[in-house]
Formats: C-alpha cells, structure tokens, sequence
C-alpha cells in the first residue's frame, strides 16, 4: 500500500498532544512498515516552511525536534523527486494539484488529506483520496 499524506497531516501528526489518535496511530502503523509512506521533496520543503512561517507552529517546535521529526520520516520514506514540467489542473483549489500530480507520479493507492477540496474529488486516475481516519481503517483491515 502506498500513501501520500498532505502536510497539514504531517503537521497535525507532530503538535498532537494525543498519542492514540488516528494520526499517531497511522504514524505508528507506518513505522512498524504497514504501508510504504511516499515523501515528495516539495512536502518536505513545504512543511519546514510552513512551521517557521506561521508563529503559532514555530512555537510548537524546536529547530532539533523539526530535524528530528523529518529526519525520522525521511528514513521510512520513499522519496519523490521534484517535479519539474507543469503540473496540470485537476482540483478545485490550484494550489493542490502538486499533491494529485506527486501521488500519480510516485503510483500512490491513497491520498491522505482532510482538505475537502481534495476530498470531494474522491478518486483521480488510480488514486483514492481519504481521510486519515478512512486510510486507518483500511490499514487495519489489510493486517
């Protein structure tokens, strides 16, 4: 099973305080080789990004336990290259075609998100778009 989860999923998963909720779960299930987790560098970049720019997330993390979380990911992982040519317009939002575009080139089975603009498109080419909660299920069911 391969998954590509959307940052805001990978950032939920690091400022949960509850270690038994669904997305420390699937994390739990990822390191123990459940599934094969998909990692484009853009999502890397952009979740570095994302917690230094937003001061309510910087505050969360320490530069050491950023580096550690990725790091940690990054060795689990399956990493996508770059995209380099256009991404084409799938979505509704633009600015999430770079996810559909990853999970397709890196033959992802399921999307992870709780975007409902990515949500509500449920399927794009043989990519399922779900929820953490929908993907754990799943996970279990398969094990």
């Amino acid at each position: 099973m391969r998954v590509l989860l959307d940052t805001n999923i990978l950032i939920s998963a690091l400022l949960s305080p509850d270690h038994q909720g669904t997305i420390q779960t699937l994390l739990a299930q990822l390191f123990q080789g459940a599934f094969t987790l998909l990692l484009p560098e853009d999502v890397v970049e952009e979740f570095a990004t994302t917690v230094i720019r937003k001061k309510h997330l910087a505050r969360a993390f320490t530069v050491q336990s950023l580096e550690a979380a990725m790091a940690a990911l990054i060795a689990v992982a399956e990493i996508v290259p770059k995209i380099r040519d256009e991404i084409p317009r799938v979505g509704r939002d633009v600015k999430d075609d770079y996810l559909l575009a990853y999970a397709t080139i890196g033959m992802a089975d399921y999307l992870v998100t709780g975007d409902q603009d990515l949500l509500v498109l449920r399927q794009v080419g043989d990519v399922a778009i779900v929820t953490p909660a929908q993907l754990l299920v799943l996970v279990q069911s398969a094990h």
